[in-house]
This record gives C-alpha cells, structure tokens and sequence, in this order.
C-alpha cells in the first residue's frame, strides 16, 4: 500500500529533469511560504486590468474569502487590521483570500491620464469572473466594504453560483436620488474630495473627535500620490445604479449574507432598509456598538467573532473553539419591534460592548444583533 501511494504521488507531481527529491521539497515550501506572503497579481479584463494579492493555498471543498475595500482605501487600508486581528488566524488558515484593488488604487499605481474613462461600479463587478478565472476558483465567500460592497452584490445578483456567502458592511443598495445629489453638489462646493470622502467613510462624531484612527486615514487620503483615481473611483460610487432589491422577488441576494453597520454610522439607515428587502431566513443583521463608520478597524475582534459564527451557520469550521469574546458575554434575549412599516419583526440580542456574538437564528427571522 506504501509502494501505492508513492506511485500516486510521485505521477501527481513529477520531479523536473536533474531535480532530487530534496530540492522539489525544498522549492514547494519556498512556494508555500510565498503564498502565505501573499502574491500579487494583474490581470486583463474588458473593462482594464485589475490587481489583486493571494494568500494561503486553496483548500479542498472550500470556497475562498475575496474582498473589496471602500473609495479612499485599498485592500491594506481596509482590511489589514481585521485579517491581522489574533482570533482571525484560525478562519485564514482554513481559507485561502484574495484582496481585490479596485483599478488605480494598488499601491504605487500610476495616475490614469486626463479624460479617462473609469469603470463603473457594475463593470467593476464584472471584473471579478476573470480574477477567478484566472486562479481557477469556483465559489467565493465575499467580504466587501461600501463601495466594494455594493461591487459583491452586483456580481452576486448576476452569477449567484459562485457566491456561497457574502459579509456587507455599510451596504447603500440604491442610487442616489435628487436630494442626496443636491446635497452632495452642495457639500462639493465647500468641501475638498477628500472631505467628502472621509465623511463618507465616518460618522460625524468621529471626525469631530479627530481621533488618532482619524489622522491616519485623514493624511492616508489627502497625501495620497492616487488621488486623481481616488476621486474616479468616488464619481463611479456616486452614480451607481439602484440594485432593485426586493424581498421575496426575483432580484434578490440568494445566499446567506451578514449585513454589518456601526451604530451611528453614515450608512445606518441604508443597511437598515437593505436588510428589510432581503430574504430574512438567509440574513443576519449584525448592529455594532462603539464601532464607528468602519467596524473592521475599529472592532476586529466584534467582527471576527461574527464571522466565525457565519463561516459555522454556512458548515464551515464546525469545530471551531469559542473566542474569549463569546466566553464572557453577558446577553440576554428579547423581542423588538419593527423600525418602520417594511421591516419584518425581528429577534434582538443585546450585549454589552465588550462582548458580541453571532448565534444562528430560527427559520423565518432575521438576527439582529447590537454588541
């Protein structure tokens, strides 16, 4: 049986012509530790080539998490403190990720010439079939923030087989209609672009704060060398088209999703009123206290716990140990009341803002939870 297995493998992997056995081990855990580095790679699309960085190696079965940061950001500033965050070790290493750079937006990319025409929000989406083409991935789970959000949704509505499961966070499914455009004509008029989208990326209240988080992202923006991109990305969000969600109809998102929003955050009322056009068997809707307009940076340790409870609803890590936030939650289970005349009635755990958790909910009920 022995003799049998190296046959096998031996015909899986052939060795290259003069190469001992040695160094072919050698050169795949050189590779190994390449991936877990992360890779970057660009690919060619009909709408411009798009970058993007892998990490880890597929795993058999598993469907791989690709995200997609928000206007201002890239896949670093977006997401790094949350896949870096302690407890989000053990969900990586059960799944390979891939972090999609919206065009422009990699690091060191060169500014787009005058008169570009940058792809919209739905071409941006239908980018992404040749990213998993070209890693020859079948199924994703999708992580998206804002912007990329919105770009995970619209790719999900068009090709629902390859999507297992998506995680929205500050979802806006709809265009913007003539008040918020007189609005944001207004706001153009006395403030900077990247005013504009720092409020897009934040409450209020945090940017009067001016917290050191706000410094960051506020120098990240304003000093960077994209930021002719930047604003392209910015108009490409701003006339995005209404995704025409509906609950129960023919345009709706099919797979289980997480929606997730900081309370008091600049798109609360927008995931409020997505979440009451989804299908309420299939969604939870996660409300994150003290977290701000970007919970992924401000509470990783909240989000990943959700996560990992998401990834568990959909089969995935069932053996997984409880993190120290769900150990010492205090929670108790109470009834709430619709917030207005389209939400459906929903199940609320409150919890105290050191601790959250994402238990799955009854059939027929939308999970909302405030931690």
């Amino acid at each position: 049986m022995a003799e049998l297995q190296e046959v096998q493998i031996t015909e899986e992997k052939p060795l290259l012509p003069g190469q001992t056995p040695e160094v072919a081990k050698e050169a795949e855990l050189a590779a190994r530790i390449l991936l877990d580095q992360g890779q970057t790679h660009s690919v060619e699309t009909p709408y411009g080539s798009v970058t993007f960085t892998v990490y880890g190696t597929p795993k058999p079965k598993r469907p791989a998490i690709l995200t997609y940061h928000d206007v201002g950001l890239n896949y670093k500033s977006c997401f790094q403190s949350l896949f870096q965050f302690g407890d989000m070790q053990e969900i990586i290493q059960n799944f390979v990720r891939v972090h999609v750079d919206a065009p422009g937006m990699e690091e060191g990319a060169p500014v787009f010439p005058l008169g570009y025409q940058y792809p919209s929000l739905d071409q941006l989406a239908d980018m992404i079939p040749c990213i998993l083409q070209y890693l020859n991935f079948s199924t994703v789970i999708g992580v998206g923030v804002g912007a990329g959000a919105y770009v995970l949704s619209r790719y999900t509505l068009t090709h629902p087989d390859t999507v297992e499961g998506l995680v929205l966070i500050n979802i806006d499914p709809n265009a913007k209609g003539w008040m918020d455009w007189a609005a944001h004509k207004l706001t153009g008029l006395t403030s900077s672009i990247p005013e504009m989208i720092l409020g897009h990326l934040f409450s209020q209240e945090e940017l009067s704060g001016n917290s050191e988080l706000i410094q960051k992202y506020r120098h990240i923006i304003t000093h960077a060398p994209n930021l002719e991109n930047i604003e392209l990305y910015w108009n490409s969000y701003n006339n995005r088209r209404d995704l025409n969600l509906e609950r129960g109809g023919a345009v709706t998102l099919k797979c289980p999703v997480m929606l997730v929003v900081g309370d008091q955050a600049p798109h609360e009322d927008a995931v409020v009123e997505c979440n009451s056009k989804l299908d309420p068997t299939q969604t939870s809707f996660l409300k994150m206290a003290d977290s701000g307009g970007q919970p992924q940076l401000t509470q990783p340790g909240k989000l990943t716990e959700a996560f990992k409870y998401f990834l568990q609803g959909m089969g995935y890590m069932a053996s997984s140990c409880m993190t120290r936030l769900s150990r010492s939650r205090t929670a108790s289970l109470t009834s709430a009341a619709s917030i207005d005349g389209n939400r459906s009635r929903s199940r609320t755990l409150s919890q105290s803002s050191e601790s959250g958790t994402l238990p799955s909910g009854p059939p027929g009920h939308t999970m909302e939870v405030s931690c």
